[in-house]
């Protein structure tokens, strides 16, 4: 995002890895009691297949990273680093495209993000994260407090402005949030801000009603600024395993997802379901979080994660 961001990335790498460490560890530890005295017959690649899809990586990405195991080498010893090596290598080419960073575009003043997601995504937090590194480049930053469905998310938005030197354009709870949107945008293009964050209550994709509302946000958002909003960027919690792809697809048709931003692989031994999400859905992935600083989310990179989610250094 910036240049900074070189000089804490081996700090970053180091927490990435450690934060995939449950993920590589339940993968890699059936790895290696699969292939260890084993050749790579018919039953040896499908017990692998069904560890790659436990690890949530998506069947699609199972059976092109089994292909790819078993090009030239069937009915032969393998070692388990050289499986790890092949499938950091298949996941590499799968999120490539994807790993892209997120631009504010200067052109457009204030540039619109619309961010959207589920309760305890960690939304809010990246919000504040995003705000906090912007306002180190200098950019003059809006936040609006679209989550009008909780006090606290409210408040978390005010300590997150206060911290990061952002204005923060809020109502009180349960306002209606497309008129925070309204406010927020008016207020930004007076200050001449560069950028405007704006959030919204975290829906379950479920729930038609609070559907029906951020609709209406992006409505809003659309007549005062026809092109925005300029990015809509999903947080999504990687704890929630497989159910992240059904909120991709949910999402992206009631908002319009343009990017992804991917909270808690720190915590979680399901970090694959990225590589699932970008084979199916081959949307931008901008950001990944592992942990609670605005140091902690990073521009996400192909080649870093799919080392680390294979346990390689």
């Amino acid at each position: 995002m910036s240049e900074q961001d070189t000089s804490k990335k081996p700090g970053f790498w180091k927490r990435l890895t450690s934060g995939l460490a449950r993920t590589a560890t339940s993968l890699t530890q059936g790895i290696t009691d699969l292939v260890t005295k084993r050749k790579l017959d018919d039953e040896t690649l499908e017990d692998l297949e069904d560890i790659l899809i436990r690890a949530d990586l998506g069947t699609d990405t199972a059976v092109r990273i089994v292909a790819a195991v078993a090009k030239g080498r069937y009915d032969q010893a393998i070692d388990p680093e050289e499986v790890k090596a092949l499938i950091a290598a298949e996941v590499e080419q799968i999120l490539q495209p994807v790993a892209q960073p997120l631009v504010v575009d200067g052109s457009k003043r204030p540039y619109i993000v619309l961010m959207v997601g589920v309760n305890g995504s960690g939304k809010t937090t990246t919000i504040g994260k995003l705000a906090a590194q912007w306002r180190a480049e200098g950019k003059k930053v809006v936040l609006a407090a679209g989550d009008t469905f909780r006090a606290a998310a409210i408040e978390q938005l005010k300590v997150w402005g206060e911290r990061t030197g952002a204005t923060v354009i809020a109502r009180e709870p349960g306002a209606d949030a497309a008129g925070v949107a309204h406010d927020a945008i008016v207020t930004a293009r007076e200050q001449g801000a560069d950028v405007l964050l704006i959030d919204t209550a975290g829906r379950l994709q479920n729930r038609t009603e609070l559907m029906a509302e951020l609709e209406k946000v992006v409505r809003v958002i659309r007549k005062l600024e026809p092109e925005a909003p300029h990015s809509t960027l999903l947080v999504l919690d990687a704890t929630v395993g497989q159910n992240a792809l059904s909120q991709v697809e949910v999402f992206t048709r009631v908002a319009g997802v343009t990017g992804l931003v991917m909270t808690k692989l720190d915590g979680t031994a399901r970090g694959g379901i990225l590589v699932a999400i970008a084979s199916k859905h081959h949307l931008p992935v901008h950001l990944v979080g592992v942990g609670e600083g605005a140091e902690d989310m990073q521009p996400f990179t192909a080649r870093d994660f799919s080392r680390a989610l294979v346990g390689l250094s």
